[in-house]
């Protein structure tokens, strides 16, 4: 199952479209395709989606399931990504409604709810409930066959996680799609799933297969496409991610993105994000391996200024550029033309 275009679709948000949990939803709402006729969020009901998060939807805010079914929504998404990706405990009535009001599932948190008994009762035929992190089958240990491709394979890495990875990602792959170019968004979280209809859930995958898993998908792709834009995950200085590396040894990428939220100076209390220029060698050190594989440089810097006033961020792209001596801009804010133009002349 994927997220159906065609069907219309209420985001569940509570407490989130203002808070730091809610990207899923956000993203959904920003990059789908699909009909969004509600979200709900009961802290922000009747407010403007617009001035709330500077997105250009014209989507209402309702308090409840109950309230978005005048709406007449046929899919439910499950908006937020809290710590550890456990379900809200009072989420678990509006998803009750949701079923018992017609509604299909799309459930991006590590708890599954498809597998639930008391809600396997509440699905009727033509309802679904797509728990989307999920283990691929068939997994293999990686080889590092994906240096054999030959397609541009461009890999975003951050210096933390949720600086905006998958935005920058799919910009990219929009502009490269605008150059006539055949072009692969490959997602690896919840979210790009959602919008893309397949890839690899990577938090999901045992550790021994996560490069492997990237890799498979890499090589499932790579020989019909000009270039690939895999969607970075987690980050080399977080001490909790594990995500990472996976991503580079199975992708091989022929270029990354270093991806980083501007004025950010550490990942956690007492560990310090480095100089740009330093995370940048990081990257390129372990991509390479020493020399175990080919170089891999950082082509350019994606810099989410989404908290920063227009000419401030203006200001802070022009510091990391004098900073690092590499190009640099926000992908989602201007566009990502400057940055593909700088993957392209490596």
């Amino acid at each position: 199952m994927r997220l159906p275009l065609n069907q219309r679709i209420a985001i569940l948000l509570h407490g989130e479209i203002r808070g730091t949990h809610g990207k899923t939803g956000l993203a959904i709402l920003r990059y789908s395709e699909s009909p969004i006729v509600a979200v709900i969020d009961r802290e922000s009901t009747g407010k403007s989606l617009l001035e709330l998060t500077g997105i250009k939807r014209d989507v209402p805010i309702v308090s409840s399931v109950a309230a978005a079914l005048e709406y007449q929504p046929e899919v439910l998404v499950i908006g937020v990504a809290p710590k550890g990706g456990i379900l809200p405990e009072d989420y678990w009535h509006e998803i009750k409604n949701a079923l018992s009001g017609g509604m299909s599932i799309v459930n991006g948190l590590h708890t599954p709810l498809a597998t639930i008994p008391e809600l396997k009762t509440l699905v009727k035929p033509g309802q679904l409930i797509w728990d989307v992190r999920k283990e691929p089958p068939n997994l293999e240990i990686a080889s590092g066959m994906a240096r054999t491709l030959p397609c541009r394979r461009v890999l975003t890495v951050g210096t933390d996680m949720a600086v905006g990875k998958m935005s920058a990602s799919l910009q990219l792959h929009w502009a490269s799609r605008l150059r006539g170019w055949r072009s692969k968004f490959l997602a690896t979280g919840q979210t790009g799933l959602m919008l893309e209809g397949d890839g690899v859930a990577l938090d999901a995958v045992r550790v021994d297969f996560a490069a492997g898993a990237v890799e498979q998908m890499v090589m499932r792709y790579g020989k019909n496409y000009d270039i690939l834009h895999i969607e970075g995950q987690g980050s080399l200085l977080h001490p909790g991610s594990t995500a990472t590396l996976p991503l580079i040894r199975g992708s091989q990428p022929t270029q990354m993105i270093l991806v980083h939220r501007a004025g950010q100076t550490e990942v956690m209390s007492g560990v310090p994000i480095p100089a740009l220029a330093e995370v940048v060698r990081l990257y390129e050190t372990v991509a390479s391996a020493g020399g175990a594989f080919a170089p891999v440089s950082v082509a350019g810097i994606a810099l989410n200024t989404a908290h920063l006033s227009e000419p401030t961020a203006i200001d802070a792209i022009a510091q990391v550029e004098s900073e690092t001596g590499l190009p640099c801009t926000d992908a989602v804010r201007f566009d990502a033309n400057l940055l593909l133009d700088a993957v392209m002349q490596h």
